[in-house]
């Protein structure tokens, strides 16, 4: 009956964003929100797209000028949606149902791969015998509540009324940690080619999906394991159950190749068929030498200096010319940078890195908005009950308001009262980045307290002697040969016996 009613009261919220969402995309010219530049930038404007498909419908290269410079598979998706109109309905109303069904499918992936985490991550509990923190970590349905948390963000229901087509790249992107998380090669391929062809920074996924797959979904560190499994071989006097602790030694530790090597040949495949339907497409226009000239070059060479929520037009906007080659590679070196330490520390937890790599990919990426925002904040959600105890979690939520009620009033006064300067616009992005930056080194240190603290509950439980790197075994012999001698001696000291049976046993020994 419980459960019947959680599950009602979970659609029942879900329902209501998509009406929420509906009621925002009928009223009068959307709010505007499609122009603002927090929402739509020159690789996510629907405007955009809708130019280069009116452009292509004149025989015309949609790259032609400086307007769209998307995916054309993207624009062979949307863009005759873009030129339907329904008599007495808003303008694009086709493609902004296809946004709210875009964000309700990632909000239910987010929930599926929710609960494989939290199944995973309790079994892995249970085998180390942490059983309270197995039952505490299932009292919050994390994936029900990351999914929430996604359809409810502003900033995800801004973006999809906002006609922003990262709607769809997020929905790429969670379809390649749900196949990771599910084990399901194929489709973890897909969404990773997917994504990477859409906007090129998901190409650093590859990596946690590759650990999502090898080792299987997030875990305590492989070395409680280990020690657990010693223990339970030390202190087990049954052969199966001998066996089975070996066994479970083997699971933590072995790295299954199979499932990656799939992956990475259903990624071939993928990316083979989507790049011959992209040549197909723009072999008149130039072929796909000029296709990633006019997507991935027009990323990674920061062309279009219009402003945004992140710091790299402002600064491209003063650098000189001599010196923004040297800063292109370091901007976008600073990512890769990042990316061999964090997998080395976090290889445990893979999906917790996929995390932590969208937030640092989000903050430098060259045309952010605050759809991706949206996305890394709902993924936030599956690590609740492990991030619980993160610190400065009120002044992240009160910096995000602030910056969210900040950057449309500063790009006010600069733009259209003419009251203010660039400075003033770029201060909020800063702010932004700063937040995002707190977001990142808080969550990783909850992150690995939190794992410190599985460290000592498991050394806590085991006997003074596997602390001291004895056997069990060896422990009890030691104890049986120098019963004899030593038990008169500690028994004034009052010293809490490590085996009362022994103790019992030994006393008898001394009477005899």
């Amino acid at each position: 009956m419980a459960k019947k009613k959680k599950v009602s009261w979970f659609w029942t919220w879900v329902i209501g964003s998509v009406v929420l969402r509906l009621i925002l995309i009928y009223f009068p010219e959307n709010l505007n929100l499609s122009s603002r530049p927090e929402v739509s930038t020159p690789l996510t404007s629907l405007r955009r797209l809708a130019e280069g498909y009116w452009l292509k419908q004149l025989s015309v290269s949609p790259y032609a000028g400086s307007m769209y410079h998307g995916s054309p598979l993207l624009l062979t998706l949307l863009g005759p949606l873009t030129v339907k109109r329904i008599e007495g309905q808003p303008d694009h109303l086709l493609c902004s149902l296809v946004f709210v069904i875009a964000d309700v499918v990632s909000a239910m992936l987010i929930c599926a791969a929710g609960g494989k985490l939290q199944v995973a991550y309790s079994s892995s509990l249970q085998l180390l015998g942490l059983r309270d923190l197995s039952e505490n970590s299932e009292l919050l349905p994390s994936g029900d509540f990351a999914a929430l948390v996604y359809l409810w963000n502003p900033f995800t229901i801004v973006a999809c009324v906002g006609l922003s087509t990262s709607a769809v790249e997020n929905l790429m992107i969670v379809l390649s940690l749900y196949g990771a998380c599910s084990g399901l090669a194929p489709l973890a391929a897909f969404g990773w080619v997917m994504a990477t062809h859409l906007s090129l920074y998901p190409a650093i996924l590859i990596i946690p999906l590759i650990l999502l797959l090898g080792y299987g979904p997030d875990a305590p560190p492989r070395k409680l394991f280990w020690q657990r499994n010693s223990l339970e071989v030390g202190t087990s006097s049954d052969i199966c159950s001998e066996e089975k602790a070996k066994n479970q030694l083997k699971v933590a530790d072995v790295f299954s190749w199979r499932p990656v090597v799939s992956f990475l040949l259903w990624t071939l495949l993928w990316s083979s068929y989507i790049l011959v339907l992209c040549s197909i497409y723009v072999q008149q226009y130039g072929g796909l030498q000029e296709l990633f000239k006019r997507t991935y070059g027009f990323i990674l060479t920061i062309q279009d200096l219009s402003p945004n929520i992140g710091v790299l037009w402002y600064f491209f906007a003063e650098v000189f010319d001599f010196f923004r080659n040297f800063f292109l590679i370091v901007f976008h070196g600073n990512i890769l940078l990042m990316l061999a330490p964090l997998a080395l520390r976090l290889n445990h937890r893979p999906c917790f890195l996929a995390f932590v790599y969208i937030v640092i990919s989000s903050m430098l990426k060259s045309y952010p908005s605050v759809g991706d925002s949206a996305l890394y904040l709902g993924l936030l959600g599956l690590f609740a009950y492990e991030l619980k105890d993160m610190q400065f979690s009120f002044f992240l939520l009160s910096g995000y308001v602030g910056v969210s009620l900040l950057s449309p009033v500063m790009h006010n006064l600069w733009i259209w009262r003419g009251t203010g300067n660039a400075n003033f616009y770029f201060a909020t992005a800063i702010a932004y980045a700063c937040l995002q930056i707190i977001l990142v080194v808080e969550s990783v240190s909850a992150m690995l307290n939190h794992d410190r603290t599985l460290t000592k509950l498991c050394a806590a439980k085991a006997p003074p002697s596997m602390v001291a790197g004895i056997s069990s075994s060896d422990y009890q012999n030691i104890l049986l040969n120098a019963a004899p001698f030593f038990t008169p001696l500690l028994l004034p000291l009052h010293f809490p016996p490590p085996f009362p049976d022994l103790t019992i046993l030994s006393l008898n020994l001394s009477k005899t």
